[in-house]
């Protein structure tokens, strides 16, 4: 009889891969996976630590697993991803059900540390960094899976040390994956049914830079694009300051690729960008938007901001407000700011009170609503090629899909569109997607 786990996933795109990979493995050692806890021999959380109380939220998500432990003592309990990373043994210490912690670089070893939990009824740990050449021999080969769209990793880790981010603490230092590996993968995934791939990395536009004789990211992109079979491109998360001439220009010349970039501004004022330690000004920023719009006269920008940064000043927050008017965000992720253990912006001095951080939260989020309102209100009436993705969950009969610009649309459909783009008409915009009905081929 085989044994059954359950697993749930929080945070970015690179933990989707990561459960994916973590999946296969326990496939591999005769676990099948089920829906609920309550019916799993094994628990699984891959958590994400960049979020606001991120460990606090984890440790409070295990405890609703306590009482099934209660009465079957013999279910294991595991966490991976950032927190764990972050944690360690301290996840032990505060949470004595818990069997098992294993961190951003061990996910290869999830097979054998169940299997010793297992046999030996013994708790474990397993954190430790890899060197670069042993992480570059550890990317799977990926199982087939029922999906239109699919995540392929470019590279891992970063660099930056951005103040705020402890993306480099627990995910370590940055590597990129041979081209010829990913070109690879994308095939194959595209020979079992992907028909969009969205290239992943903590900084995809620093990919190769630091391999010698490897392709620059535009470079990557032109090959990919290339895929026969493959019908959309995307890629995240981008840094501003290494967006590139060459990369900008893709948007203009890669058929494929959609015309849309998620480009983390975090801050409008200059000041608060050099304390975050981002490389570039507001101006700079500015700089690479113009040229994208140039580039791409259709593109359409999504961003990540931070309010309340140590020592931002009413000047400074205005400053991001004008940015954002400047821009035209179709979409912004809004954070306020809360320190992350090891990070150099915890150590500074901040004695902005919690209700001015909110009040201005609340004004950024009233003015990016505003103008998102304003972006995806043009697209009423209009024709747009969306790709379809599956069944949705709005209403029986409905399918739902993406356009170009990653605007989801939910339309009445067949099972047997899944997969291709098809031409829908807008009849109706929401704030966080589309309604639309299929339009004749254009």
């Amino acid at each position: 009889m085989k044994k059954a786990f359950y697993l749930e996933t929080f945070g970015c795109q690179m933990n989707v891969v990561d459960s994916e990979q973590i999946v296969d493995l326990l496939h591999q050692i005769g676990y099948a996976q089920v829906p609920s806890a309550e019916l799993a021999d094994l628990v699984l959380l891959n958590t994400c630590s960049v979020r606001d109380k991120a460990e606090r939220k984890v440790y409070g998500h295990l405890g609703r697993f306590k009482p099934i432990k209660d009465l079957r003592p013999e279910l294991i309990i595991a966490v991976g991803g950032c927190v764990a990373q972050q944690e360690g043994e301290r996840m032990l210490d505060k949470v004595p059900y818990l069997d098992l912690v294993f961190g951003t670089h061990n996910i290869h070893r999830l097979p054998e540390l169940v299997q010793q939990v297992e046999e030996r009824r013994r708790r474990g740990v397993e954190t430790d960094f890899l060197d670069r050449e042993t992480r570059l021999n550890l990317f799977p080969e990926r199982t087939q899976r029922d999906s239109v769209t699919r995540f392929v990793t470019v590279m891992q880790g970063c660099d930056n040390f951005c103040s705020y981010c402890i993306v480099p603490h627990v995910r370590g230092r940055e590597i990129s994956r041979p081209s010829a590996d990913i070109i690879a993968e994308v095939r194959h995934l595209v020979a079992h049914g992907a028909r969009e791939v969205t290239l992943l990395g903590q900084n995809v536009n620093s990919y190769g830079i630091r391999d010698h004789g490897e392709l620059s990211f535009a470079q990557l992109l032109e090959q990919v694009n290339a895929i026969d079979g493959l019908q959309r491109l995307r890629f995240a998360t981008s840094h501003p300051k290494d967006l590139t001439d060459e990369l900008i220009s893709c948007f203009g010349r890669l058929d494929k690729l959609c015309k849309h970039i998620h480009l983390p501004m975090q801050s409008g004022s200059d000041r608060i960008l050099r304390l975050m330690n981002r490389g570039y000004s507001a101006g700079d920023y500015l700089g690479k938007v113009e040229q994208l719009k140039k580039n791409c006269p259709e593109i359409l920008f999504t961003t990540d901001i931070i309010v309340g940064f140590p020592g931002e000043t009413e000047d400074d927050f205005q400053a991001t407000l004008d940015l954002v008017e400047q821009v035209g965000y179709a979409d912004a992720y809004t954070f306020l700011y809360s320190p992350r253990i090891e990070t150099a912006a915890a150590r500074m001095p901040d004695d902005q009170p919690p209700h001015q951080k909110q009040q201005r939260f609340d004004r950024l989020l009233e003015l990016q609503r505003r103008i998102s309102a304003d972006i995806w209100k043009k697209d009423a009436e209009q024709v747009l090629p969306v790709l379809v993705e599956g069944v949705s969950k709005q209403g029986q009969g409905q399918l739902f899909g993406r356009t170009d610009w990653n605007r989801i649309v939910n339309f009445n459909g067949t099972a047997e569109l899944i997969g291709s783009i098809v031409p829908v008409r807008i009849v109706k915009v929401f704030r966080n997607s589309h309604l639309g009905e299929l339009a004749a081929p254009q």
